[in-house]
């Protein structure tokens, strides 16, 4: 492939190939995003998108589903107008996954679109089932596709990457055998959520926060993402994988590093993923001993029922875990990891819990300040302080100071894949996983696995649907002021 820039002609063209342009995520986040993106000018000038199914449809039919799906899933205001011009964007191609003659008749569709002084750029976006990536990426290479001229090609693949350590290296090893690791995009859309992105800004862009960013003033560290949907029509994927692989090992681990990491020296991509790749380095390596002290795993009750698991199923739906970072910033602050499905509130929220001060005695102990990111239902930043409640008896009360950024008038934040589209399309992977960070992450599940393998099922705590988990979960946290805090807020 030749992707050496023609100094005589700066004229080029984008096109995005959506492999499962049919599928659900297609419908409910990639378009709407790419539409959001429309509407608000920030797509290349000259952009398109072949969207490729297995299902026998025309381009008309395609652009008519997908009205349906931007009027119900689009994160901010329909517009008529805005649609007309974005629909002649798309366009649908069918195309057997399995089939390589369906892949080369997609090349000639490419050079077909070919114009005479203009370079072409291609995006590859899979989303599709990981059981086809493999299949797709070699069928790119044998096709002539990736050697097509073109100013660049780059991969966008979805989670999950792998699910474990050995086949998460042999699809990297099949998909790194066709294109460069600087030209493969491994989403995690956890880490493009507005909040998410604001930790690094609050952590080093205000100084008050950057010198107790330790374990000198930090008691511990709660990283919880909660639903209260069950594993709904996904049971198939669900009961093979659990919520160790499907939660812990992408989603929370780099929550964590993004709380933990070191200050990078600069915002460049590698030099932010470097430091996280630090954190993951310094993981406490994962023991079997005391495993109820550091692990728990639960089962909501009728999980054995649902369409396609298995009556007899082991799968945990909710992991409770305690890690530790061997490293002198964070050494003996445990940071407590919470995901489950079935429970009481959705929300996704990372809780400092800074250490207490007792040096003067009001009459009680006051309680630790806390620090709260909330990512979802609400967007926003609470800082909890002690103060003097009025009174002419000195007595301890503790205020909020809210930053409410989901409340603001008329503010709407972006949905994570605009972020991510755009990034990729620009080539910034900043926020995409490195492979040496999937690397360490599977590493550090498939350690924890391993060590729960023959008791895992023994192993699962059963807790009811709308509940906020297992009983055990109450006595779980042994440091600072021993709860949740999750639970001391209404949703």
């Amino acid at each position: 492939m030749n992707t050496d820039i023609d100094s005589s002609t700066n004229k080029s063209k984008t096109t995005m190939v959506i492999f499962g342009g049919t599928g659900d995520l297609t419908h409910r986040k990639l378009i709407p995003a790419l539409y959001q993106l429309h509407i608000n000018g920030f797509l290349p000038e000259d952009f398109t998108a072949i969207s490729i199914g297995r299902r026998d449809k025309t381009t008309e039919e395609y652009r008519e589903d997908l009205l349906s799906s931007i009027k119900r899933f689009s994160s901010r205001n329909f517009e008529e107008e805005s649609f007309e011009s974005f629909s002649k964007m798309i366009t649908y191609y069918r195309l057997n996954f399995e089939d390589q003659s369906d892949y080369e008749d997609l090349r000639r569709e490419l050079e077909s679109r070919d114009k005479e002084g203009v370079r072409d750029s291609y995006m590859f976006y899979l989303a599709v089932s990981p059981s086809y990536f493999s299949e797709i990426v070699l069928n790119l290479k044998a096709s002539g596709i990736r050697e097509k001229d073109s100013l660049w090609q780059r991969l966008v693949i979805e989670k999950p990457f792998g699910q474990d350590l050995e086949s998460a290296i042999r699809l990297n090893d099949s998909i790194s055998s066709v294109f460069d690791e600087k030209d493969i995009y491994r989403i995690d859309h956890y880490v493009a959520k507005e909040m998410i992105q604001n930790i690094n800004m609050l952590r080093f862009q205000n100084a008050i926060f950057g010198s107790i960013w330790n374990k000198d003033h930090i008691s511990n560290v709660q990283i919880t993402v909660l639903e209260k949907e069950g594993v709904g029509t996904r049971g198939g994927y669900y009961d093979g994988t659990g919520a160790l692989r499907d939660m812990v090992q992408n989603h929370l681990l780099q929550l964590l590093a993004i709380t933990a990491m070191e200050p990078p020296v600069s915002l460049d991509t590698d030099d932010v993923r470097n430091e996280k790749v630090k954190v993951f380095s310094s993981l406490k390596p994962f023991t079997g001993e005391h495993l109820d002290e550091k692990l728990i795993l639960g089962q909501y009750r009728g999980y054995q029922d649902e369409e396609k698991v298995d009556p007899d199923s082991g799968t945990e739906t909710l992991v409770a875990t305690k890690v530790y970072i061997e490293n002198e910033r964070w050494e003996g602050v445990p940071f407590y990891l919470l995901t489950g499905k079935g429970l009481k509130n959705k929300t996704a929220q990372i809780t400092i819990e800074f250490k207490q001060s007792n040096r003067y005695n009001y009459g009680k102990v006051s309680e630790p300040n806390i620090l709260e990111i909330k990512i979802q239902p609400d967007e926003g930043i609470t800082l909890h302080l002690n103060i003097k409640e009025p009174g002419v008896v000195d007595k301890i009360a503790m205020v909020e100071m809210d930053y409410c950024q989901s409340c603001l008038y008329l503010f709407n934040s972006p949905d994570s894949y605009e972020k991510l589209l755009l990034d990729a399309l620009n080539g910034d992977s900043t926020l995409f996983t490195r492979w040496d960070e999937l690397q360490l992450t599977w590493k550090y599940v498939d350690s924890i696995l391993e060590k729960v393998n023959e008791s895992r099922k023994s192993m699962l705590k059963a807790y009811e649907v709308g509940s906020n988990g297992p009983e055990d979960l109450s006595s779980f946290i042994d440091s600072g002021a021993n709860h949740w805090w999750y639970l001391n807020r209404e949703y």
